[in-house]
């Protein structure tokens, strides 16, 4: 069966098809609640205000807080003494009287402190919309609408004294948070009233019945953990109701595809519908296009709907053969049941035992009967009997094998096992499990392979002496390395101690060194500079005496040979004390004093 039949009530096809998308009640079976305790899923938020109300209801014959443990009194979790909260709650109950047309005047002023009467007006109208056929009785008021909220599952104790002064303002809240609860019950059983489909007396009953387990499993799990974080808290379900209407999506098989690609188009539809609507604003001929385009579609639907009609009507003309088939072949089977009654009503005026002989072979049944109960019994204790054994017998072999597997185990990590590993010592330390073993042959299994563990053992313990004694001598040559080792690294303390001295006074004598190099570098500058200026004052004077010597050539040319000569004595002796100022002799300090 394709996913449309196996997820409505009906297999006729729907007249118009519901563009309504729904996770909370995308349901292929909608069932009419019954009054007194119901059992209604919760609603969708209705407006993007915070949610007002309270998810109490339960199925029929819950005890109240069953699954909190006790007759413990449920604390509720609404800020009903907030102001802010209690008014949006006021401003709910007004807007919901005047959608279901409320036969009073009732306004937002009027619901802040509003009298008992005004309450069981209200309280009538609201519960009249689940009951068509309530009335409010005339006495005990205040006994009766605290048992209807009950039995309609509302999770908390409303008292009898609240109903006496009902707009109060320590009361007023906790009746107006039932209230508030009521309506979203009405909302509730509104939405699952209008899923109703067409032809749902037509349904499947088989498939109506295996879509319907699966379904109140899936909406019942959801139910509950929405219900359990509800009461811890919580406010909004999106990853509840995204679980959910994946699980949907896979029982029923939904074409993710086709869901996008519907919309796509139906989008596109939608845009072609505006833009065709303003065109036609300001042309008539283009109005009474589409409505001519609209017609025709109609037209087809209805074609459509008339082919799918015709269809359905095939398919239970089909079933109306088969069925008839199925009768005539029970008439048939009837029919040899009779021939086979009479046949064996014939036999029995017939026979030939008497009322004693039949009597006495029910007897002897009856013995027989007994005998083979009594044997069947101790054949089930027999067999119970052998039963526990092979289990005991069982579970000792699995506790042998768990032991034997821990042996093995440690017998690889010990080497010990195949025979030619290190330490087997060409002996096998292998126990093999074999049903033909006797006691005898595992207790000298057992025996053999004690003798040679005990032997490996003092192998082992003298090996293990010997390594002892080998560690005592290491060690003691270790204490020798180590006190060595002392000894070397003091003589190496000292030997670096007498290295940083020597580095010190190296230090020190290089200081002095580039000292006294600064000192004869300042004495040498300071002799460069003298003989810089004595250069400078002989030049001078030898211009002068120059002067002088031409001066002196005009008086007398014998006088001027003289001096020429003498000028040239002159000159020679400033070249040699020149030259002994450079070579730095006494003779330049001396000249240089003068």
């Amino acid at each position: 069966m394709n996913r449309a039949s196996s997820s409505r009530l009906s297999e006729l096809p729907q007249r118009v098809e519901s563009n309504r998308m729904s996770m909370v009640y995308a349901t292929p079976q909608s069932k009419q609640p019954c009054f007194g305790k119901l059992n209604i899923p919760k609603p969708q938020s209705v407006t993007s205000e915070r949610r007002t109300s309270f998810f109490g209801s339960r199925g029929a014959g819950m005890a109240r807080n069953s699954t909190f443990g006790g007759t413990e009194k449920m604390k509720d979790p609404r800020p009903l003494h907030d102001k802010a909260y209690v008014q949006q709650c006021i401003r709910q109950l007004c807007e919901f009287l005047s959608e279901k047309d409320f036969p009073g005047s009732m306004s937002v002023k009027s619901l802040q402190s509003p009298s008992t009467k005004e309450f069981l007006k209200i309280f009538e109208f609201i519960y009249c919309l689940l009951d068509p056929t309530f009335q409010m009785p005339t006495s005990k008021v205040e006994e009766e609408v605290p048992r209807i909220l009950k039995d309609l599952g509302y999770p908390f104790v409303l008292s009898k004294s609240s109903m006496y002064s009902v707009g109060a303002p320590h009361t007023w809240p906790q009746v107006l948070g039932a209230v508030v609860w009521l309506i979203d019950t009405v909302k509730i059983f509104c939405c699952m009233s209008d899923q109703d489909l067409l032809f749902a007396d037509f349904s499947d009953g088989s498939t109506e019945i295996e879509d319907g387990v699966e379904f109140n499993k899936l909406f019942l799990d959801y139910t509950a953990e929405t219900y359990n974080k509800f009461m811890q808290g919580a406010d909004t379900f999106d990853e509840e109701d995204a679980d959910y209407l994946a699980k949907l999506k896979r029982l029923y098989n939904v074409d993710e595809g086709l869901l996008a690609s519907m919309e796509e188009k139906y989008r596109m539809l939608s845009d072609e519908v505006e833009r065709l609507e303003k065109e036609s604003q300001t042309d008539r001929l283009m109005v009474k296009r589409t409505e001519k385009v609209k017609l025709q579609t109609d037209l087809q639907k209805l074609q459509s709907y008339r082919s799918n009609l015709e269809s359905f009507k095939a398919n239970l003309e089909n079933k109306a053969s088969g069925l008839a088939e199925e009768l005539e072949a029970s008439g048939l089977q009837v029919e040899t049941l009779k021939q086979e009654e009479s046949r064996l009503q014939h036999i029995l005026s017939t026979q030939k035992f008497t009322p004693a002989d039949i009597e006495r072979i029910n007897w002897e049944k009856r013995e027989l009967q007994q005998t083979v109960n009594s044997l069947s019994k101790s054949l089930e204790q027999a067999e119970q009997h052998m039963w526990n054994e092979e289990i005991a017998l069982a579970k000792a072999k699995e506790t042998a094998e768990v032991k034997l597997a821990e042996y093995h185990k440690l017998a690889r990590k010990l080497k010990l096992i195949p025979v030619s590993a290190e330490n087997a010592c060409g002996h096998d330390f292998e126990i093999r499990t074999s049903i033909e073993y006797g006691p005898s042959t595992m207790v000298q299994c057992r025996t053999q392979i004690q003798q040679l563990l005990r032997k490996l053992i003092t192998d082992v313990d003298e090996e293990c002496s010997r390594l002892t004694d080998m560690k005592l001598s290491l060690e003691e040559s270790i204490e020798q390395v180590n006190s060595n080792i002392s000894d070397k690294a003091n003589d190496l303390k000292q030997l670096r101690e007498q290295i940083r001295r020597l580095d010190e006074q190296l230090e020190q004598d290089m200081q002095d060194i580039a000292h006294e190099e600064q000192r004869w570098s300042a004495e040498m500058e300071s002799v460069e500079t003298h003989r810089k200026l004595l250069e400078k004052k002989v030049t001078l004077g030898y211009d002068e005496s120059v002067e002088q010597l031409k001066a002196v050539n005009l008086f007398s040319l014998r006088s001027a040979e003289l001096d020429v000569g003498s000028s040239h004595l002159a000159k020679s002796n400033f070249l040699l004390n020149l030259n002994s100022l450079q070579d730095g002799s006494p003779y330049t300090r001396t000249v240089e004093l003068m």
